[in-house]
This record gives structure tokens, sequence and C-alpha cells, in this order.
């Protein structure tokens, strides 16, 4: 990475900026404010623009949700979010549940409490191994090496072929549809800016095989790698 290049740092969420699901703490709001005197900052997420907002507790950045489905540009006059683009999709839920219950049926998933496939409305889908209803103890459990869900994942991918597919979570596969991924998203956000690839810095976790962050990983972007969120003051220190 050519540091003098450098002109935007774009961040993953969970696990890079804070705790899954957490607030943004302190300390790594304040890493934000020291970047964004030298860098245009910005999130780019697998969840929607307004979550990703409440949970970095309003935080003046610009927001990329749903794999690109969603851009939203921060407002500084309101304090808010202006949605600039926000695009669904229909699911063929008959096929997607045929497709769920067999991989079920195949692979001995058939135990799951709630409901089979989580639709979101954005056209992006989960589908849950244990269910929509599964208890958190159970979830966290079930494959926290990914392991059990990368071993099939080939097999998702391909019997999903419409969509980008991600091991999602701690039980679970998301799926956005294609082309929408973090790259994908990331990249149009550059040619609508005039942004160069070599002029941006990535810094996400989940960049292993089905990882919502490989994309980019994989492509000619500035990728920092991160692997705890506690991690963060030491990976940004070669944009200081």
């Amino acid at each position: 990475m050519d540091k003098s290049k450098i002109k935007v740092v774009a961040f993953d969420l969970d696990g890079t900026l804070t705790q899954h699901k957490e607030k943004l703490c302190r300390e790594h709001r304040q890493i934000l404010d020291t970047l964004a005197k030298s860098y245009k900052l910005l999130m780019v997420g697998a969840g929607q623009v307004h979550r990703i907002f409440n949970q970095m507790e309003k935080y003046p950045i610009d927001i990329i949700g749903n794999y690109g489905l969603q851009y939203a540009t921060y407002n500084e006059k309101t304090g808010e979010l202006d949605i600039k683009r926000d695009l669904t999709f229909e699911a063929n839920r008959e096929e997607i549940e045929e497709k769920v219950t067999y991989l079920r049926n195949k692979h001995g998933f058939t135990a799951f409490r709630g409901d089979n496939v989580e639709y979101h409305a954005s056209g992006c889908i989960t589908f849950p191994i244990l269910g929509t209803k599964a208890i958190q103890e159970d979830k966290l459990a079930f494959d926290p090496d990914r392991k059990k869900r990368r071993a099939i994942y080939k097999e998702v991918c391909g019997l999903f072929s419409e969509y980008n597919v991600f091991v999602g979570g701690s039980s679970s596969f998301d799926m956005s549809p294609k082309p929408y991924n973090k790259c994908y998203a990331l990249d149009l956000w550059c040619l609508e800016n005039g942004i160069s690839h070599d002029s941006v810095a990535y810094i996400g976790d989940d960049y292993g095989m089905g990882g919502n962050d490989e994309s980019v990983y994989l492509s000619d972007y500035n990728y920092l790698t991160i692997d705890s969120y506690l991690d963060l003051p030491q990976v940004i220190k070669p944009l200081l």
C-alpha cells in the first residue's frame, strides 16, 4: 500500500470497528475522528444503513448498506442520513424454500426452531440452519470455526447461483442478489465519486472463504486485515 495515494478509508463494522452488534466504543470513535482529518471515511456494510448508523451512535459517516443495495450520505445540518439508493428485489419464495429444504434433508439440518428461511425487505435472504427462532446459545455453539458450513459452501453457492452466498453469523448462510456484494458496492461508489481503487484502503475481519469481506480482499483494493476489533489501534498505524 502506498500511503501517499490513499484518499478513502472504508470499513466493515462488526468484528472490525465493534464487537458483534455492539455500539461503537469511545476509543474507536476517537480513532475514526483522527483518520477523518486525513481521509474520507466510508462504511461498507451487510446490514441496513439505519441499523449501522444507530449501532455507530450516529457517527458522521456515509454508509453503504445491504451489500450496495442501499447507500446513504451523512447530512451535517440534520445529523441524520439522506438515503440516495434503496433497491429491493423480489425473492422466489417457493423455489427458495424447496432448495433450503433439500439442503436440510441432505445434510441432516431438519431440526430447527421458527421459520425455514428469513426473507429481508431488500431481497436478501438468510438460510438459518437452526431456524429463525433458534436459541442464541445453540447458535453460538453450532459452528464457531465455520468448518461445517464451509464444507458445503460451494454446494450452496451452486444451488443458489443467482445469489452471492456468505457464511454468516455463527449458524447461517446469508445471500444477496447478484451482482451485489461488498466489492461490487465499493466499485460502484468509486465510479460514482471518481475514485481509483489504489486510493482506497479497506479494513475488514471477514476475509476468509465465504466471508462477506472476501470479495474486497481478493480484489485490487488495498486491504488491511483485522482479526479482532480490539486490534484496530495497531491495524490503522500504516495510515497514520
